[in-house]
This record gives C-alpha cells, structure tokens and sequence, in this order.
C-alpha cells in the first residue's frame, strides 16, 4: 500500500481462529476515485485491490462498503463535487443525473471488485447497500436500485443495509440484511427487538458499534471510556450478534477532505479522524485495545501471539521558515483568473476540464468606488480584504460587512474557503462553495470579478518556484506562504507537527498536504508518518491565513486530549 491510505479500517488485527471470525470492514470514496467526471483513480493509496489483498493476506475477510455515499465524516460524504454542477440534482435518488453517475462509476468500481469476492476465491464475504438511507429516505425507488445495480454487476455474496435508531424502521429492503449502528446498550435492546419483528431469525449484526466520536473545529475532543466500551461489546456479544468497531482504527483526513456537520449551526470536521478509536491516529496501543484483546482472547480458545510493535515516533529539530511568498505575490504566478459578470461558486468554476474545483479555497476579486455594507452569501469561511488589508470574515454567522471609507476604486477581496462538505443529513444537495449568488454593496450586485482557483494541489506549487520566493520579512503579509527544509536522520519516523503561534491555515510536505490547523482546537497537532518523509532535506510549505509563529515544533506524542495510549 506504500504510504498511509485512505481506506479507514475497522475490526480486530490478527488471523482468523476457528472460534473467531475477524473482519475489516472498509468505505470506498467515490469523491477520491473518480475526481472528474468519467477520469478514474485506484493508484497509489486509492489501490482498493490492494487494499484487500492485503486484508486476504492477514487472514481478514472483507466486508465492503462501497456507498456510493459512505458518509465517514468525508467531505459530501464521499459524493464527488461536480455532480453539484447539475442546479436540479437530488442526491441519494433515482434522479437521472445521479443514477447515470452512479451506473458508470459502479461499472468500474465493480470490474475491480467481483474477482475479489468469496464466491470467486477472495476475502470479500458481505457488501453493503448504500449507507445509513433510512434516516435520509428521500425515495423509496433508490435502495432498489441500489440493490439491482450492485447484482447487475456480478455482486453475488450476502447484501446489507446498516442504520441508526433514526433510520432503521425506514432503511429495511426485501432480500437484504438489515443490520444496525449503535453506541449503548438500551439502543441495542430497541433495535434487536425491531430486527426481529422485521425480518424474523436472521443474523444479528452491529455493523457500527462506535468506540468514540469524531472533533469538529472549536469543540471538545470527544472521548468514551474504555470499561464502557467493552461492557457494550461484551453485550452485544452476548445478545449472538456480529459485530464492527467503527473505529477500531479512524486514521486522519488528510488534504481538505473532510466532512462537516450542518444542523443548529455548521461544524466542520477537524483534520485528524482519531475517532478516541480503538487505535490511536498513528496506529497505536489504547486501554481500549488491551481490554478488548482479552476480552476476544477469552473468546478464541486459543492463546493470542504477541501484538505487533508500535511504530517508532521521533521528536526532530524545529523547523525555521526560510523564505515567504505573500498570497497577492503569488496569484502573478498563477494561472489568468476567470472573468466573470458574475461571482461563479467553486463547484461551476470553468476548470478541470469541466469539473469545477472540489477543494481549497477561491479568491474572488473586483472593483469599489465607495464604502458601504457588504452582503451574500458566503460558503464556507471568507475573509475580506480591501486591497490586501484584511477588515474581517463573512460566514454563516456574519453575513454582512462594513467597508471602511475608501478614495477612488479600490481592489475587494474575498478569500473564500471551502472547509469541508456537509457529509450526514438533509442538506447535502446544498453544498455547493465559494460565492453562493450575488454579493451586495448597499444592496446593489457587484459586476465584474476576477476569480482564482486556490486548490493548493501539486500543479498549483509547481508553479511557485524558489526564485520566486523572497527572504523572511521581519513583518510579513497575509495571507502568505511560508517556506522551510525539515531535516531527518537515516531512519524517517512517524512525527506530529505542533504549531504554536500560528492561527489558521494548511501544512504541505513533500507534496503530502497534512491537513488544516486552527489554533480554536481541539486539534493541537498534524500527523506526519514517516512514510512521507525522505532521508536528509525535507520541504515544508505552510498557507496561513492570519498570524505566523517563528518555528514549526515536533512531538512524538499527539495533544488531543486522549487520555488513554499505552506507550
């Protein structure tokens, strides 16, 4: 698999006993596989057959997720950004613009997939339908056309459906398993009841027992006590029901993919998916993992061999920026921005052969002759500059702005950022970024801008390069780009990058966008595995937005409040 992936494993690590059946259940990204319209990827770490190749090699089966909405708190729940160029289109339906998308995504998916399933000699022995749409049931045609395109396909081992307490009552389809998503005992008595009155003596499965919860930015960390968890386990065991662990590893959302939260109020997830999972975010030990251990070593019949080692993590020197681009240096290097009459929102920008821009951030600019109060709607965060001084945000909060007396015409700015899709909910044909609509200067439409693409992917570095950066300033520019070497030893180890003093922005390495961080919390540190660095010099490239520190620390121990590592 080469470097950490994307594919977020679930269930117990080891190899199968005859008295314990061991599983990994996995999600498989359609907004990753194929980012435009009919360009496919399973390379690299989006290689699913290698992904359960690997599964088969350490004695797990397989239980595949393959959506095509997945949720797992990534950004549209997995759905790809342009399906959100269609203005009519209803997700998660039988509408023509999604189910045509959908056909053409499964006939790929699924000629990777049917070789690998048990019937045929490979480690996939379940495969689920859709994802939690009892709780989202907007068309009582889809989950059987779900179902269709999957055995149309060459799907031929068991079918599932997995829901909450929400969605269950709604979620059942004819000739498919239903099984359930819980995190407490009393939801596990309710919904085994139900399954019994629904489908009669069937298997019994908790397809998602959730070992922890998932961060949003400027929240708590959320953490569940390991006696809980194996209580709970220990429970649903004993009720004769399968169970998942979601998460027995969460991982991280690196690049800009993760979801959101848009119910009272938007929440944006944060960068890393520890999940208070049964492994922590790097791969390691929790009081969790140990209870559990026994617990399923009691279960065996036979003694457990020794767990694996943890991964070594290693402190390095800090990390001084040496050279600063500020972002209005950069947008010369850049390619010539999109006119427009209009503000155009980032899925409907006229790039990426058509695609639109999934992630990061837009720049739209244009031309003030007078002062006023600024409005529009603004998805998700943007910050407003008049020439290149900032005079605040307009989100989902604030949505109006003074502009300060100004002399002549004068250049507005708004750095818009896209901090992640809604990926659970009703909503989610709505999420759409950047500039929704018109933006009002004392309710009147502003014409003309000049728009940028700031999607931070590696075409966008390239252009940037080191004779085009300028020494340190004692008193920089932001937003800005800021440039430094990290140097490792023979030997690159996982590490975790602490960012004190600086506010908000993204961190590149080598290429690897690490994430976001925002010094509002809970989040204080970047995972960077050791996978992702190389022998000797190694480049850091950090976007802030706002206020940068003098140096860019590591620690080989996380800081998100998780009280419960084994070291």
């Amino acid at each position: 698999m080469g470097a950490p992936g994307v594919y977020k494993r679930k269930n117990v690590r080891g190899r199968a006993s005859p008295s314990l059946l061991l599983r990994s259940a996995g999600y498989v990204p359609w907004n990753l596989h194929e980012p435009e319209r009919g360009k496919f990827d399973f390379s690299g770490n989006l290689d699913l057959e290698a992904f359960v190749l690997l599964a088969a090699e350490i004695g797990l089966w397989v239980i595949l997720r393959p959506g095509p909405y997945i949720c797992s708190e990534i950004d549209l729940g997995g759905l790809p950004s342009w399906l959100l160029q269609d203005p009519g289109m209803r997700l998660r339906t039988t509408y023509k613009g999604f189910t045509e998308a959908v056909d053409l995504y499964f006939d790929h998916l699924m000629y990777r997939v049917v070789p690998l399933q048990y019937k045929h000699g490979g480690p996939i022995i379940a495969v689920q339908v859709e994802n939690e749409y009892g709780s989202y049931n907007r068309d009582p045609a889809y989950m059987p056309y779900i179902k269709k395109a999957l055995e149309d396909r060459g799907i031929i081992e068991l079918l599932f459906t997995s829901d909450n307490k929400d969605g269950l009552k709604k979620g059942v389809v004819n000739g498919v398993l239903a099984t359930i998503n819980l995190q407490s005992q009393q939801e596990l008595q309710l919904l085994n009841t139900f399954l019994l009155s629904a489908q009669g003596i069937q298997p019994k499965m908790v397809t998602e027992y959730w070992t922890g919860w998932f961060d949003s930015w400027g929240g708590p960390h959320n953490i569940l006590d390991s006696s809980e968890v194996l209580e709970t386990v220990s429970a649903i065991v004993d009720a004769g029901s399968s169970i998942n662990l979601y998460m027995f590893h969460g991982g991280t959302n690196f690049g800009f993919i993760n979801g959101a939260m848009h119910f009272h109020e938007y929440k944006s997830d944060v960068t890393s998916y520890d999940y208070d999972a049964v492994l922590t975010e790097a791969g390691d030990y929790t009081a969790k993992y140990s209870k559990l251990r026994d617990f399923f070593g009691s279960l065996s019949g036979t003694p457990l061999p020794p767990p694996p080692d943890h991964l070594p993590k290693m402190s390095y020197e800090p990390m001084m920026p040496s050279f600063y681009l500020s972002l209005w240096d950069t947008l010369k290097y850049l390619e010539e921005p999109i006119k427009s009459e209009k503000p155009i929102n980032m899925e409907n920008l006229p790039i990426n052969n058509g695609n639109g821009q999934a992630f990061g951030y837009v720049l739209y600019e244009t031309t003030i002759a007078s002062s006023g109060v600024l409005s529009g709607l603004v998805c998700d965060r943007g910050q407003v500059f008049v020439n290149t001084v900032s005079i605040g945000f307009l989100d989902y909060k604030t949505t109006k702005i003074v502009i300060p007396l100004i002399q002549g015409y004068t250049v507005l700015r708004i750095l818009v950022e896209n901090r992640g899709r809604v990926n659970y909910g009703n909503n989610i044909d709505n999420q759409r970024k950047g500039l929704i609509g018109d933006l009002y200067l004392d309710n009147s439409p502003l014409k003309n801008f000049r728009i940028y693409s700031l999607d931070m992917k590696n075409g966008f570095f390239q252009r940037l390069d080191i004779h085009k950066w300028s020494t340190l300033p004692d008193t920089p520019t932001f937003p800005a780009f800021f440039l430094g070497s990290l140097s490792v030893g023979p030997n690159p180890s996982d590490t975790f990058l602490k960012l004190e003093g600086w506010e908000k922005g993204v961190v590149f390495i080598n290429g690897q966008n690490l994430g976001r961080y925002w010094n509002i919390g809970p989040q204080e540190t970047l995972y960077l595995p050791g996978a992702w660095l190389n022998k000797g010099i190694n480049q850091i490239i950090i976007f802030e937005e706002m206020m940068a520190g003098s140096v860019v620390q590591s620690t080989d121990i996380p800081h998100l409040g998780r009280n419960q590592y084994i070291h």
